[in-house]
This record gives C-alpha cells, sequence and structure tokens, in this order.
C-alpha cells in the first residue's frame, strides 16, 4: 500500500479552522478513549455531523509505543496485515483524532510520535496525569515545574512532524503563574493547548471544582489566534454551552461526563416522545435509556473488533407494545416462568424412586466422604475439610476448562470499565446485573451479551414502574429546596440538574471535598487536622484563610473508596496508570 499523502502541516488556529473548528473534544482517557468508545460516542450525531467531535486516544507511554511492537499493535490498530486502512484513525469515520503521548525524553516521543504521523491530525503532550504512576515516572503534570524538558518536547515533535503538536495542561497556583505556563507551551510549538481548569493536588476525592475564571484569563491575556480547548465541570450537554460562555474559548473536552453518558455531545430531545432508544419523562426530563446505549457499544464491537454480524434483535421495549412482544423481549422473564419450582411432594417422590430402583441407585451405596479417605492408605490427617473438597473441585474444574487465549485488545478489555460506567445507576438496583458484569471477562462476548439480556430486563422493568407510578421518579423532596446551597460547597444542587430514573444514562456528580469528609469517605492526617484547625482560629501561618476551604498538603491522603459499580480494579500499574483513570 502506499504510503498516505499528508496535508501542508499547518499551525494553530489555521490548523484548527482546517479540521472543521470543532467544539465538541472527547477527552483522553487512560485505556477508555479507545476506538469503539470513540465510534460510540460519535454515532448519537448524525453522520454528517459526527467529524464535528475531536476525539483523542488514551495516553500511550512514548517510550513503549517507539520500542515495542507488541505494545503499539495492541494499542493502534491503523492498519490490517496487508496494509489495508482499518480502525484507528481512518478517515471515514475516525477523524479529527489526536494521538496522545506522556513523556520526558524527546527522542522517545519522537519515536512514538513518527509512528502515529500519518494516521492523525495533531500529536498531544500529556502535561495533566495528576497520578501517582505519572509522578513516578517523571512525565503528565509532574514536569510541570521543569519547563525546559516541556519546551524541548514540544520543539522537537513541533521541528520534526509532518503533523502539528498540541498539549494538555492543567491550571497552576496563581493565574498568572498559569498565563507564563502557557505561555512557554505555545512558544515552543503547541498549535492547541487544552486546560484543565484544575490544579495538579485535585483528583480523587478531593477533585472539587474546575476554575473557569483562571480559563476567562487566559482567553483575555492569550493572542486572539490561540486556540483553547477547556476541561471541567462539564456534566452534560448544557455545560458544554455554559462554558463556552464563561471562558470564550474555542472547544470544551468531557471526560468523565462522557463516561457515563457517551451521548453527552448529542442535545437532549426535550418535550421529545418517548423512543426505543430516548426516554423522556413527564417533567420533560430524558436522556438515552442504557438498555439501547449497551446495545450500540454491543453492535460496534461485534461489528469492527469481533469482524461479524451482531445478533438479530428484537425491538426494544416500549409500555405500549403488544403483550405478546413484552413477552418475547425478555427472554430473562421467560426462562424463569418456563422453569417449574420443585416441591416438597416432587423431591419425595423423587427419593423413593431412586430406594426403590427406578433411578439408578449406585449413588446411595456410594461410601461417606470420611469413609472413602480412610479406606485408603492415608492418614487420618489427609481427610479434606468441606471447603478444603470445595477448593479441590473448583481447581480440578478449572484445568478441565480450554485455556482462553490472552486478550490484548484494547477495544475487548476496556469493555467492563465502560459497562460499569455507562450502567452506573441501574446496577445500584438490578445486583443481578452488576454481578454478571463483575463475572464477564475480556473477550467473552456471549457474557456481555447475557448482561445486555439483564439490562434490557431491568429497563423494561423501570419503565413499567414509571408508568404506575410517575411521581416516585419525579418527585424528589429531599432535592426541592436548594436554591441557597452554594455549590462551591455542596453537589446536591448538581445531582438535582442531572438525576434521571435509573434505566437512563446520566452523569455520575462527584461529592465535592468538603462532603467527602463529612460523610468520612477520606481520613485526614495529623497533620491535615492541624491545619483544619489552625483555620478554625484564624491563623495566618496555616497557610489558608479564615473560613477558606482546606487546603492539600503535603501528606496525601490516599485512602480511596474502590465499589463494584464503579468497575475499579484496585491494582497498580507497572508502567502507565490503572484502566479506568482518568488522566488529564
Amino acid at each position: 500500500m502506499a504510503t498516505p499523502t499528508l496535508k501542508p502541516k499547518l499551525h494553530g488556529r489555521m490548523f484548527y479552522e482546517s479540521i472543521g473548528s470543532p467544539k465538541y473534544v472527547l477527552a483522553p482517557m487512560v485505556d477508555q478513549s479507545e476506538f469503539a468508545w470513540r465510534l460510540l460516542t460519535r454515532s448519537f450525531l448524525p453522520p454528517d455531523l459526527r467529524s464535528s467531535i475531536l476525539a483523542y486516544t488514551p495516553m500511550f507511554h512514548a517510550k513503549l509505543f517507539a520500542e515495542s511492537p507488541k505494545y503499539r499493535n495492541a494499542h493502534f490498530e491503523a492498519l490490517k496485515e496487508d496494509g489495508e486502512k482499518y480502525l484507528d484513525g481512518n478517515e471515514e469515520f475516525d477523524r479529527p483524532l489526536f494521538v496522545q503521548f506522556c513523556a520526558n525524553d524527546p527522542e522517545h516521543l519522537l519515536g512514538g510520535a513518527k509512528q502515529v504521523q500519518q494516521y492523525c491530525d495533531a500529536v498531544d503532550l500529556n502535561l495533566g496525569c495528576p497520578q501517582g504512576i505519572a509522578k513516578r515516572g517523571h512525565y503528565g503534570a509532574f514536569l510541570q515545574e521543569d519547563w525546559g524538558t516541556i519546551h524541548k518536547l514540544i520543539r522537537t515533535l513541533h521541528e520534526n512532524l509532518d503533523v502539528p503538536v498540541t498539549a494538555k495542561m492543567r491550571i497552576l497556583e496563581t493565574k498568572e503563574r498559569t498565563l507564563e505556563y502557557a505561555k512557554m507551551i505555545l512558544d515552543a510549538g503547541a498549535s492547541i493547548i487544552t486546560v484543565h481548569g484544575r490544579q495538579r493536588e485535585q483528583k480523587g476525592h478531593y477533585t472539587g471544582l474546575a476554575d473557569w475564571a483562571v480559563l476567562r484569563y487566559l482567553r483575555e491575556n492569550l493572542p486572539p489566534e490561540t486556540v483553547i480547548f477547556a476541561n471541567g465541570n462539564v456534566l452534560q450537554h448544557a455545560d458544554i454551552g455554559e462554558c463556552l460562555e464563561a471562558t470564550k474559548v474555542d472547544g470544551v473536552m468531557s471526560a468523565e461526563g462522557n463516561l457515563y453518558d457517551p451521548s453527552i455531545f448529542a442535545a437532549p430531545s426535550l418535550g421529545k416522545e418517548a423512543s426505543r432508544e430516548y426516554w423522556c419523562g413527564r417533567d420533560g426530563k430524558g436522556g438515552y435509556r442504557a438498555d439501547a446505549v449497551l446495545r450500540r457499544y454491543m453492535d460496534i464491537i461485534h461489528k469492527f473488533v469481533m469482524h461479524q454480524d451482531p445478533p438479530q434483535r428484537l425491538p426494544l421495549f416500549l409500555p405500549g407494545d403488544s403483550p405478546a412482544v413484552q413477552v418475547v423481549s425478555d427472554p430473562v422473564a421467560a426462562d424463569r416462568q418456563s422453569e417449574e419450582p420443585m416441591t416438597k411432594k416432587r423431591k419425595l417422590d423423587e427419593g423413593s424412586a431412586e430406594l426403590n430402583g427406578v433411578e439408578d441407585n449406585a449413588m446411595s451405596k456410594k461410601p461417606k466422604a470420611n469413609e472413602a479417605n480412610l479406606s485408603s492408605n492415608e492418614p487420618a490427617s489427609a481427610v479434606l475439610t468441606k471447603k478444603q473438597k470445595r477448593k479441590q473441585q473448583a481447581k480440578e474444574k478449572h484445568q478441565q476448562q480450554p485455556t482462553r487465549e490472552k486478550v490484548t485488545n484494547a477495544n475487548l478489555i476496556a469493555m467492563q470499565a465502560h459497562c460499569f460506567h455507562m450502567l452506573r445507576s441501574l446496577v445500584s438496583k438490578h445486583h443481578e446485573v452488576r454481578d454478571a458484569l463483575a463475572h464477564c471477562k475480556a473477550g467473552d462476548i456471549d457474557a456481555y451479551e447475557n448482561v445486555l439480556t439483564l439490562t434490557e430486563a431491568a429497563v423494561k422493568e423501570g419503565l413499567l414502574a414509571y408508568g404506575a407510578d410517575p411521581l416516585a421518579f419525579e418527585e424528589r423532596s429531599d432535592l426541592t429546596a436548594v436554591a441557597d446551597i452554594d455549590s462551591t460547597e455542596s453537589s446536591l444542587e448538581a445531582v438535582r440538574r442531572c438525576k434521571r430514573p435509573y434505566w437512563v444514562c446520566q452523569p455520575y456528580v462527584r461529592p465535592l471535598p468538603k462532603e467527602a469528609l463529612e460523610k468520612g469517605s477520606v481520613q485526614l492526617s495529623k497533620k491535615q487536622l492541624r491545619k483544619m484547625e489552625e483555620e478554625k482560629i484564624g491563623v495566618e501561618k496555616a497557610g489558608v484563610s479564615p473560613g477558606g476551604k482546606v487546603g492539600v498538603v503535603e501528606e496525601e491522603v490516599r485512602r480511596e473508596v474502590l465499589s463494584v459499580e464503579d468497575g475499579v480494579a484496585d491494582a497498580a500499574a507497572a508502567v502507565v496508570p490503572k484502566e479506568g483513570m482518568v488522566c488529564g
């Protein structure tokens, strides 16, 4: 195959306009903004508008990407073995696309970037990852004190790549220092800067709110031709317009908001009649149904990743469907109804049949477990307990199962985390969906199809319950009087604004730091407690003004609350952050 013809290299606003001046930006997320997810996110817009979403790849480790074909092939599938265009960067359905790297060595970064420059519109440098692995590896937000290295990294790409270089940064301790930082990045050659309106310390339970005022300050003090994307505080579609108006930036990036609701870039259909994909309540609030979104995602996996036709599916349930359709559309309920419960009389009859020889009575002559063990030459100490026998049987069963080939495809590995995000509200009520999803293995498409079946049944149950009593889902007396609540101290107003019935994909509203402390989600160190005490008595040397927010001190609170609903594994990563981690 001939080498793709590259467009003339543009810079800054001219480059931005050449890719359509997109205002919607899908964030780079470790193991979570892979091809299938990008395609799903774009699918909620009409075909002629899907290129209006600029998408980033997950963050790649530049050195590994440059030197390890195995790592590269698992994360970026631009070509088939015969050289035919494939998934990542395909001009038909995966553009515009920026590829993001983390690095601290210019040569490693350039080596990785050259591998992808033919299949993307720009290469992005991650300067925002705040996780501990980035601190140990000295990249991401932990380069922000090393301006010399950052300048070399960006300048090297600017001078040696065929496509532009961009950068994603976080704000610093003051708006003035942040402005100097942004100017340095632009001076090094960055065509676009994405500014996450949080400082490096704002992560986990200390995430808090992004500061849009700093982004507006940058907009007003940088040259007009500077292209700026904003990141932070975008929970649903309406927040995108508010952010554009408040900051005057060129585009708005969504990370967590997109993970929980991949339709975030599509305008909501307020007042629209209910459809098989989009639900709208009597109060005008609506959103895409969880079963509809999961179906779209599964069909993309079947078609593009598994190279097979998706299963033929019945229409999604609507309360107005005929009874016959309702029964057929719920195979789980049908299976339950077909299973006749075994009554006590039936059990006794079967037991009598065995004793009378109607059934094979060999089992009744089988010696007891302890007798069987003692009849052998093994000592009495070798007799297995019931627990040990269960473990041994499980081990033997596992050994008898065919060995599954290790799955390395990034699109398949990401599926479980994506499903837990999309179904977060639903699995909190329907634990059978949660449990089935928790047992899914990467590449086991049948298991995920079972999760879809269970999800469809759960959504059907919710729709029928809503039809019987809408007020049970629309009226929330605990969230009605929130006008006087300070949104910088409480997430109550955001919860009220974003809340939908559990069968609708919706954002996860993260508790603010003060709320996390009150709920016991985090515990303060002795040093932090001293600072709080000093704050109460108004001591200036504490580093915070009286009545101000609790500062983040040198000792970091690391106790994270990990839930099954989030689908996050408590495992350390050797080179890159753990799966499901949102960086930048």
